[in-house]
């Protein structure tokens, strides 16, 4: 039997990134991934045989959390052949059909600030506020979101920097509903748009805590560092991912689908794959794995503790989604002209409807309207498609017992149409056009259950100690050397890399001189947590 030091579990960006820091510290490190290529849910390639020169992401595509990730500029992977490119302009929000002005947010600040203007006196002075406000947090703020939790240093770092003043309010508005937000800093429509559109890119209810975090912090990475794309497709940026972690000396071994975690005497010893290859491993294993199927497929439930195995039954999935991929002759034709320059378009509604949207998801009912998250990714990538033509794709969410072929196949059309009423004469347009049900989501990445992108719901109470169940917030498992590095742990969804930095780390603290004080303190309290 091979044995490491270590295997990764999954080739998404968090186990690249965690293999890339173990392969660092001078690891033997392994990683196995079940599909045929690396990338996860950062993947792209060719939908349609007879158009081979169209580059389609088949999942995510716009990467802002990963242009200012502190943990993804660690590891330069400009040297890796990742080279990011941007839309003239980065969002706009297309609310009604018969609107030919839009709001956006431009690569300016002052430009934003003077859009807002026009559609409602003061509001771009509160932009140009917010932004400041922004611009003197952001690199602790970043910082203390993505290490360990509790983030004792980089939090004081924070505190310092923001004053009391500062803290307060950021405090509120991690607590606040984004829809109270908006009505406090905006006096107009578009302002109040692009904050509750970026909100939404989340499953928090627009009324729920939380959801203004997620505003606030989209929409000001938004005007910061844009929402940049990796030229040639989202699965460049895996590539260079994963060039980074082999030149650091890892492996990486795609079609190894990995079922179990050997577990020996409580400690991760091994793990087999479905192709009957069973790989010892020495130090620890990363799993860049959804914790349900983790904890109750590849480990198994009989060594779990009763307590733990009741908290994972409880585990909240985020909304299901249905995504459109088009190929559309001439770009889309939207009335509102400032959205032909965008590279994300937010559409489908107004400030009230897409406050219906999100609350009859909440409530596990289908909305009567839709609301929609667009790419139009030649505009931010001319490399996408031949010149004349625009590779599209756009997704909305499901309610959480709807993500059925069938339902999904409806809203999908629903989407056709809503896009049509935007922009006249869409549909003549496209030349080809493909459906991603749940269910085809799933299959392609077994993290997206159902479709879910976010590695379980991102409200509160699924949030830093009770991610993905009641806990330290941190990657440790109850399993010695098991590690939980997907977006199941904090801190969450978004292609960042920090969910498999920070499992990295705490392997190697583990591992290192400190280990045996540092592996008796987490073993004690994980005992108080799970066993009482």
């Amino acid at each position: 039997m091979e044995t490491v030091d270590a295997v990764v579990i999954g080739a998404g960006p968090n186990g690249l990134v965690g293999a890339a820091a173990l392969a660092d510290a001078g690891w033997d490190v392994l990683v196995l991934e079940a599909q045929d290529e690396v990338g996860g849910a950062v993947r792209s390639g060719s939908l349609w045989p007879e158009s081979p020169d169209v580059t389609s992401d088949l999942f995510s595509a716009f990467y802002p959390l990963a242009a200012a990730s502190p943990v993804i500029r660690r590891l330069e992977l400009e040297k890796h052949g990742l080279t990011w490119v941007q839309a003239p302009s980065v969002i706009a929000h297309v609310a009604t059909p018969d609107e030919d002005d839009c709001a956006v947010v431009h690569r300016d600040p002052a430009d934003t600030a003077a859009a807002l203007d026009r559609d409602h006196a003061g509001d771009g002075d509160s932009w140009l506020k917010l932004f400041e406000q922004w611009q003197r947090l952001r690199d602790p703020l970043l910082e203390a979101l993505f290490t360990p939790f509790p983030p004792v240093r980089s939090g004081a770092k924070l505190l310092w920097r923001a004053g009391a003043h500062d803290t307060l309010d950021l405090a509120r508005i991690a607590a606040a509903p984004v829809i109270r937000l908006t009505q406090e800093w905006f006096g107009g429509e578009h302002g109040r748009l692009l904050v509750s559109g970026n909100a939404m890119h989340a499953d928090v209810p627009m009324e729920a805590p939380g959801s203004g975090l997620f505003g606030w912090l989209l929409v000001m990475l938004a005007q910061d560092v844009g929402f940049p794309v990796p030229q040639g497709g989202a699965g460049m940026l895996s590539q260079a991912m994963a060039r980074r972690a082999q030149a650091a000396g890892a492996r990486i071994d795609t079609g190894e689908n990995v079922t179990d975690v050997v577990v020996r005497g409580g400690r991760a010893t091994a793990v087999r794959t479905a192709t009957g290859r069973e790989v010892g491993v020495r130090r620890v294993v990363l799993a860049d794995v959804d914790a349900p199927r983790l904890f109750n497929d590849l480990v198994g439930p009989e060594h779990l503790p009763a307590r733990l195995r009741a908290d994972l039954g409880r585990f909240e999935w985020d909304l299901p989604t249905v995504k459109v991929n088009w190929l559309v002759d001439g770009g889309i034709p939207w009335r509102a002209q400032a959205a032909r320059t965008a590279g994300t378009v937010h559409f489908g509604t107004d400030l009230s409807g897409l406050s219906r949207w999100s609350s009859d998801l909440a409530a596990n009912r289908a909305p009567d309207e839709v609301f929609a998250l667009l790419g139009q990714m030649t505009t931010a990538d001319p490399a996408r498609s031949p010149e004349g033509t625009e590779s599209v794709w756009a997704y909305t969410h499901l309610p959480r017992d709807r993500h059925d072929d069938a339902h999904a196949g409806k809203v999908a059309d629903r989407l056709d149409e809503t896009l049509e009423r935007m922009a006249p004469s869409f549909r003549e347009r496209v030349r080809h056009r493909t459906v991603q049900h749940p269910g085809d989501l799933e299959a392609a990445d077994g993290n997206l259950h159902h479709g879910a992108i976010n590695g379980g719901t991102a409200q509160l109470h699924q949030q830093l100690v009770f991610r993905p169940a009641t806990g330290l917030g941190r990657p440790e498992t109850v399993i010695d050397g098991l590690y939980l590095a997907s977006a199941a742990t904090h801190p969450g969804g978004g292609v960042h890399g920090a969910c498999g930095w920070i499992a990295a780390r705490s392997a190697l603290a583990a591992e290192g001189r400190l280990g045996r004080p540092v592996k008796a303190a987490r073993k004690g309290a994980m005992k108080v947590l799970y066993r009482g």
